[in-house]
């Protein structure tokens, strides 16, 4: 096993998934690497009021500011990529908006187009608080929102939406440390980007943000090729999650409860039917979010639920 290190630069990052972009760095299955990411808008300094300009590491970014592509030899489509996230610690601020946008929940809000409202978060992550300017006082439970890889048509591809194979913007609260991220490899090499820290977010990451802050990851890749599902999955300290995304929320749920419904099957030996019915006593199906274009719903099987 090797550590790595990667820090943002100009070039160490990207604001797109391109299979054509070269990759900063490379790994093999079992190193580790130690990665400090921008807040997903890539400031590179700390807001003093809230809702302020700063500079950023890509002025005109068209996504996400990620770090990477990251090369994993040996990966190839048909394998899955396990990312194990040893543990991650969130920068001392962060910030959260809402309204302001026009999108379709903000249009059915009655906020479209007024003006956006910020939260200026002060962190504490030995502690595992933040604190906005206005006094309240939450937990951290810090994570990535972003982990994923390019799809492999050519071209620049959104960092926004997540996909069912490469995964990328899945937003998932689960995804805290310990828990390991299974991914569908879509291209040679993985080419592994990561970003988007969340230093808190409930199920649904309902403004649009969370709190989104600069991050310090420490994470484990390997290669696995007999996954027990087939699409992205995860072992997290919460239980086992499986996913769903999809424009229609109900395919989205489907997908996600099919997932679980065939992980459930394989555990205990089930005919389908059965492993539904006995998830519908013990499997949580939750929004993961719904701010990223595409609905992403997941499926958690808690820890000791059956015994």
């Amino acid at each position: 096993m090797t550590e790595h290190r990667l820090d943002p630069a100009p070039g160490t990052v990207t604001d797109v998934f391109d299979p054509a972009l070269p990759p900063v760095a490379a790994l093999d299955p079992g190193d580790t690497l130690t990665v400090r990411t921008l807040d997903c808008a890539g400031h590179l300094e700390r807001q003093l009021v809230p809702g302020e300009r700063r500079p950023k590491l890509i002025e005109d970014s068209r996504g996400h500011c990620l770090a990477g592509p990251v090369l994993v030899r040996g990966a190839e489509p048909g394998m899955t990529l396990a990312v194990r996230l040893d543990a991650l610690r969130p920068d001392a601020w962060g910030w959260t908006s809402a309204a302001g946008r026009d999108t379709p929940l903000n249009r059915r809000l009655g906020l479209a187009g007024t003006e956006t409202a910020s939260l200026l978060w002060d962190l504490d992550a030995d502690r595992g608080t933040g604190t906005d300017q206005h006094g309240h006082t939450i937990a951290l439970a810090p994570f990535l929102g972003v982990i994923g890889m390019p799809p492999p048509e050519p071209g620049a591809h959104s960092t926004i939406p997540p996909r069912g194979h490469g995964g990328g913007n899945i937003d998932c609260r689960e995804l805290v440390a310990s828990a390991t991220l299974f991914l569908p490899v879509t291209v040679p090499g993985a080419l592994l980007c990561v970003g988007d820290g969340h230093a808190a977010q409930g199920d649904g990451e309902v403004s649009g943000t969370a709190v989104e802050c600069g991050m310090t990851t420490r994470l484990t890749v390997d290669l696995v090729t007999d996954p027990p599902v087939p699409g992205i999955h995860a072992l997290t300290p919460a239980g086992r999650v499986t996913f769903g995304f999809d424009a229609d929320l109900n395919e989205a749920s489907a997908q996600a409860l099919a997932a679980m419904t065939d992980w459930l099957a394989a555990l205990h030996g089930l005919p389908r039917a059965s492993a539904l019915a006995l998830a519908s006593s013990t499997v949580h199906l939750r929004v993961t979010q719904i701010a990223n274009r595409t609905w992403g719903v997941h499926a958690l099987l808690p820890h000791g639920a059956i015994r």
